[in-house]
């Protein structure tokens, strides 16, 4: 898989580059384009919602390019990208690996490669706080592709799941044109970091990636790191925007945030539901309940930092809630699971199209024993490689919720 991880070089004198501006037609995956001082800025959120709530976390979230990618057909066998990152530095914790870019062709992985250089945002878990540091643009190349018939190949480059990317120049050594539509069926999903892709090995091995590979699907990622908190405007974005398939994954964030209690829990799930039903009324929906994650199965949030661990360069999460605060309606996860599953019977009563996935059918106590959550909050790479392939045998095969039909 040739590749390079470079710095903003000059491109390579040998080779007749062709650059190609950067515009919607060839991506994937975003749902909005900014225009930057540098180029362009793929968002998974819509600028209306970044304007109505300009929450700190939420903008990271949505700006790190979870299962966007650039889609384009081309006979190139040479292609390099200029991006300019923005890394997570976390106080006190391991230093993190540079975010990855994977290059496919006609489906087939043929490169990975990083950008070393970029913007750095040092963030202080135990007090909110966040440092921005300013960085050069630098370049990702790949080198070797395979070559093609006249008609060309089709290239997809995936973006890094976990760093927000703006992108600032394609260069290929052939001319480049959009993807045919394919007719895949379009799965549009929304979750919590899990989803989002935390701790995968690249931005094709998160979960919801994996599984739509598997499943045949073209992927629209909303997993957002610690924003699925069944906020109005995610419901509307997922009502206003088109796909066969649709999937909403409900728990961990609304526990770890403290964010709400069962008496506004159960009337939020039904609004987020009413809301994307008001656009998709007969689109298959699946609600999928939280996998397993043992200091949030009996115990409420918020979860925090574990500043001893932290004191020894390991990044682990605790529980900060009572047990007994049950009894007051703080939620857990085996509350919400229950919750979650009484909710679908009830309404799929009316709406046959809704469906029902139990979490621990993806990631269960057995899978813990073996596969522990390294954070005691996010899985790692293994296990989004056995979430991915279970959710595509469970949903996407003939008596799954989103077994293909025919029309």
């Amino acid at each position: 898989m040739p590749s390079e991880n470079t710095s903003a070089d000059p491109a390579d004198s040998t080779v007749n580059w062709i650059s190609t501006p950067i515009t919607a037609d060839l991506l994937r995956g975003a749902l909005d384009l900014e225009r930057t001082e540098h180029g362009v800025l793929p968002h998974r959120l819509p600028a209306w919602v970044r304007a109505q709530y300009a929450d700190g976390q939420l903008a990271m979230a949505e700006s790190q390019p979870s299962g966007v990618r650039l889609v384009f057909r081309t006979r190139a066998t040479a292609v390099e990208l200029d991006t300019l990152p923005t890394k997570r530095v976390y106080t006190g914790a391991p230093p993190r690996p540079d975010g990855v870019y994977e290059l496919l062709v006609d489906g087939i992985l043929a490169g990975r490669g990083s950008v070393r250089d970029g913007n750095t945002l040092t963030v202080d878990m135990t007090t909110g706080s966040a440092e921005l540091r300013t960085g050069p643009v630098g370049t990702v190349r790949f080198t070797g592709l395979p070559g093609s018939d006249g008609e060309g190949k089709d290239v997809e480059i995936w973006l890094p799941h976990n760093e927000t990317t703006e992108l600032v120049a394609l260069r290929t050594d052939a001319p480049v044109e959009p993807a045919t539509d394919r007719g895949r069926r379009v799965w549009l999903h929304h979750g919590s970091s899990i989803s989002h892709g935390s701790d995968a090995a690249g931005p094709t091995a998160i979960w919801p990636a994996l599984a739509a590979s598997l499943g045949g699907v073209e992927l629209i990622n909303l997993g957002l790191g610690g924003s699925a908190l069944l906020d109005p405007f995610t419901a509307r974005t997922l009502r206003d925007t088109p796909a066969d398939l649709i999937s909403v994954k409900i728990g961990i964030n609304v526990v770890n945030a403290d964010a709400m209690r069962m008496r506004a829990f159960t009337p939020a799930v039904h609004g987020f539901l009413d809301t994307i039903r008001e656009g998709h009324p007969d689109t298959p929906l699946l609600v999928v309940s939280p996998i397993l994650c043992p200091i949030h199965e009996d115990t409420p949030g918020p979860s925090a930092p574990d500043l001893a661990h932290m004191s020894e360069g390991r990044l682990e999460f605790v529980a900060m809630g009572d047990p007994a605060e049950k009894a007051a309606g703080k939620l857990t996860l085996r509350v919400i699971r229950d919750e979650l599953a009484r909710i679908v019977t009830q309404r799929s009563k009316e709406d046959p199209n809704l469906h029902h996935l139990d979490g621990l059918r993806l990631y269960g106590a057995a899978d813990f024993a073996e596969l522990p959550l390294p954070d005691q909050l996010h899985p790692d790479a293994a296990t989004h490689r056995r979430i991915g392939e279970r959710f595509a045998e469970q949903v996407f095969t003939a008596e799954g919720a989103f077994a293909a039909r025919e029309a």
